[in-house]
Order: structure tokens, then C-alpha cells, then sequence
């Protein structure tokens, strides 16, 4: 996004853009803010959904209305999102257009099928490609809209906020407004966000890692009934296990991690892991967490959705 910073404070403007990218990843929000930094009030900013006025007849609007001057900017900008759905005919309509357009106009384009853009289009257009945040980008994010919200997340919550948006920086913001909306206090901790988004307790994630390390197989089965009663994604819920049974075996091996493993959990968590693991023997290997990684991939595959943590529980108690 340099590039972007740098040709605005030039004031080199290209006459259209393409974005590309998963969704979730910030494309659209991206649109409307370089749209806002170019100087286009909202009297001159439009906006379509290409996926539901995808046809000829919606192109050839914008075909008439390009031509009109701006009531009060220097550009007027057309956002058009998951362009990759028009028509074969709205496209050829619409490459006319971007051929020649006038230079008051600015195309800001985007996609999540960057493939099923015609290269004579990509072409015409400055193209970027937005890719998915990883966790730790994703918790930086809610982090910091947090802070702008006036309130703090605790590193847990952050770390659960990240999860929860699953590489898109849309869903980790809805999540956070929910939150937010909802809770009275300015410190959120990660049972707030629990008990707004449904997610597993962190309780239940406890009692499968107590139950690993102490053989204890009824403890365990009986956690994944509790988060099963519960309507609790077995696949989210898998996905916390695997995050926690990740640092518990990172210090089990003494892999010089700890400072990495305190940013992302609590102090009291923290101190949970790190007793576990001075109990932990040599039975919690990588194969334990290679069945905690195959149980998460078969999530939902079986009408039993408790079934895949149940047999990477058991395998991994017995063997």
C-alpha cells in the first residue's frame, strides 16, 4: 500500500485499480479510503455490487453517468466489488469505457477471482493483491480498533478475536463491535468474548490438556460432551486445543519460547502452561499434536461432530 501513499502525495492518479484478494481482506475498505484521499466527497463517490447488477444495462448507466462532471471534487470514483461477476456483454460494454475515460473519473475495481478478470482489463488497471492476514495481524488489528474504541483488549481476548476471524479482517471487526456493543466495562477479557460469540470455554480447552497429560481419558471425553451440549464448533474448538497444546509442548521441550508464548495468553494462563508442562512426560510428542491437527481438518465431515477430538483424544491417551 506504499505505492498507493506515495502516487497520492505525487498526485499521480492512475484512472483505474484493481484489487484483488480473499474476502475479508480489506479491499472495499481500501476503496472507500483511497477514494476519501483523492479528495471525492460522498456526493461523488459510487458504489456497486457487481454480483447483484451485473448486466449490460447496469454498465451502460455508468457508461452515461461518466461523462457528467463532479458536483464538488476533483474526481468522481466509481467502486465497483466482485467485478469478476458481470457479464460477457456488460464487460465488453465496460472496456469501451475504460479504454477512454474521461479524467475526472477514477474505476477502483475489486475482486475475489482475480482469474475470471479479463487480462484486457487487467490491463487497463494499477493491480494489487491483498492477501490474508495471518493470526498475529489479525490480533494486532483487533488490538488496535480497540484502543481507538476507548477500551483494552487482554491478550487472550485478542488472541480469541483473532481466531474467531479466521483471516478476514471484516469478520474480526464484526466480532469486536459485537463485543463491544455489549459489554459495559472498558477492559474486555477473553470470557467476555466468549460468552458473546459462543466460542468453547477456555475451561473446556483446559480440561483436554490436563487430561493428555495425566492420562486421564474420562476427564477429556467429558469436556467434548460439555463443549458438545454446548452447540460449540468442534472445529473452533479444535483449533484452541491445537493453539494451546502448541505452546504447552513448546515448553515441555524448554525451546526457549517463553517470552513468545506470554505475549499471546495471560499471566495466569502463562503459569497454567508452564506447570503442565514441568508435568508433562515424554509421551506428549509431535504425533500428539499431528492427531490434534487431523482431528481439526475432519471437523464436520461426519454427522458425529464430536467423533474426530474423541479418537485423536483417545489415540493419543492409549498409544
Amino acid at each position: 500500500m506504499k505505492v498507493l501513499e506515495g502516487a497520492i502525495k505525487l498526485g499521480n492518479i492512475s484512472h483505474a485499480y484493481l484489487f484483488s484478494g480473499p474476502r475479508g481482506t480489506g479491499k472495499t475498505s481500501m476503496a472507500r479510503i483511497l477514494s476519501r484521499e483523492i479528495g471525492t466527497s460522498a456526493n461523488d463517490l459510487v458504489e456497486m455490487d457487481a454480483a447483484s447488477n451485473r448486466g449490460i444495462d447496469d454498465v451502460r448507466e455508468i457508461r452515461e453517468s461518466v461523462n457528467t462532471l463532479p458536483f464538488e471534487s476533483r474526481y468522481k470514483v466509481y467502486i465497483i466489488d466482485e467485478v469478476h461477476m458481470l457479464t460477457k456483454d456488460a464487460w465488453n460494454a465496460f472496456l469501451k469505457t475504460l479504454e477512454e475515460p474521461p479524467a475526472h473519473v477514477v474505476f477502483i475495481l475489486a475482486t475475489t477471482e482475480l482469474e475470471k478478470v479479463p487480462d484486457t482489463v487487467i490491463s487497463r488497471c494499477q493491480t494489487f493483491s491483498f492477501k490474508q492476514p495471518n493470526q498475529e495481524t489479525l490480533k494486532d488489528f483487533a488490538l488496535a480498533i480497540a484502543k481507538l474504541e476507548g477500551a483494552t483488549l487482554e491478550p487472550e481476548a485478542a488472541e480469541l478475536v483473532a481466531l474467531l476471524g479466521d483471516g478476514s479482517f471484516r469478520d474480526a471487526h464484526g466480532i469486536l463491535d459485537k463485543v463491544l456493543s455489549s459489554t459495559k466495562g472498558k477492559k474486555i477479557t477473553r470470557q467476555e468474548i466468549e460468552a458473546v460469540t459462543g466460542a468453547p470455554k477456555a475451561e473446556l480447552v483446559r480440561d483436554i490438556l490436563l487430561s493428555l497429560v495425566e492420562k486421564n481419558l474420562e476427564r477429556g471425553i467429558k469436556a467434548i460432551q460439555r463443549a458438545g451440549e454446548a452447540n460449540a464448533d468442534m472445529k473452533l474448538f479444535a483449533k484452541l486445543i491445537l493453539e494451546k497444546l502448541r505452546f504447552l509442548f513448546l515448553l515441555r521441550l524448554k525451546a526457549g519460547m517463553d517470552n513468545y508464548i506470554t505475549e499471546r495468553v495471560s499471566e495466569d494462563e502463562f503459569k497454567f502452561l508452564k506447570d503442565l508442562a514441568s508435568k508433562a512426560g515424554p509421551s506428549l510428542t509431535a504425533d500428539v499434536l499431528l492427531r490434534f491437527i487431523r482431528a481439526y481438518e475432519d471437523s464436520g465431515r461426519t454427522s458425529i461432530p464430536e467423533l474426530a477430538l474423541e479418537l485423536a483424544l483417545t489415540d493419543s491417551i492409549k498409544t
